[in-house]
């Protein structure tokens, strides 16, 4: 069954984000690719990025230790002074969990020469150590002579840093030609809103190619079945505005997802 909304779905962007970010990167390669040819190729590259989560959950319940404590009386042995006491708590850590991203880079075939780098955005791309570790690989793109082409399918965190206001969107496509700069040009997108249809730049003399975002999503939308792994009953996990629920909780029940 093909997604209920005509752009974006707002139930992807929990839990199911990673898996949606590299199955749609790697889907944006396959339909460049065949343009390319023969003078460049879309290639995906994974890198790690180390995110500390922001909380966990822990139990009250267990936090209790199994040891008894007596209170010292009259007669009572002491121990000696070389004793360990146990720890009266045991908790879990904020341990440093690894999340991969992927890149899809658009290189020529005669240098390998970096042209045009495609990046849809996760939430570690937004927020804490991994927004840092972005900026700075965003602004090494931004100093060099290739092109950048920003995806935000994202609500929640913080948008790439702009000089001016952007306007009120829930989605955005961001596109830096390397001859333009510091200028980028803007795809504002609201949830009833269709994915838009973007040119990617090549090099100087060459003519952008066509990506079809909306067409991308959808194929892996349906390729992958996320509607088996979305209940559409419910809230998305990321809240919606009060608005954009009421028009989301329209089109579901128009669709025969939600009463």
């Amino acid at each position: 069954m093909p997604s209920p909304f005509p752009g974006m779905d707002p139930y992807l962007e929990g839990s199911l984000w990673m898996t949606v970010h590299t199955q749609l990167s790697a889907e944006i390669a396959r339909q460049l690719a065949p343009k390319l040819r023969p003078r460049y190729l879309a290639l995906t590259t994974e890198r790690f990025v180390f995110e500390e989560p922001e909380s966990v959950a822990v139990a009250t319940s267990t936090l209790y230790p199994d040891v008894s404590v007596a209170e010292a009386g009259v007669g009572s042995v002491a121990e000696p002074a070389t004793a360990i006491a146990p720890a009266p708590l045991r908790l879990a850590t904020l341990m440093p969990a690894a999340v991969p991203h992927v890149t899809v880079e658009i290189r020529d075939t005669a240098n390998r020469q970096l042209v045009t780098a495609i990046e849809v955005l996760s939430l570690t791309n937004k927020r804490g150590d991994g927004r840092a570790e972005y900026l700075a690989k965003r602004r090494r793109i931004l100093l060099s002579t290739a092109h950048l082409v920003e995806i935000d399918l994202l609500r929640e965190g913080k948008r790439v840093p702009m000089q001016e206001p952007l306007p009120d969107a829930l989605y955005f496509v961001f596109l830096s030609r390397a001859e333009n700069r510091p200028l980028t040009d803007v795809w504002p997108i609201q949830l009833s809103e269709p994915l838009p249809p973007i040119p990617v730049p090549l090099l100087a003399g060459d003519a952008d190619v066509k990506l079809d975002l909306q067409l991308a999503f959808r194929t892996v939308y349906d390729s992958i079945g996320y509607d088996l792994a979305v209940d559409y009953s419910r809230a998305p996990e990321s809240p919606l505005r009060p608005d954009d629920e009421l028009w989301a909780g329209r089109r579901l029940a128009g669709a025969g997802l939600r009463k």
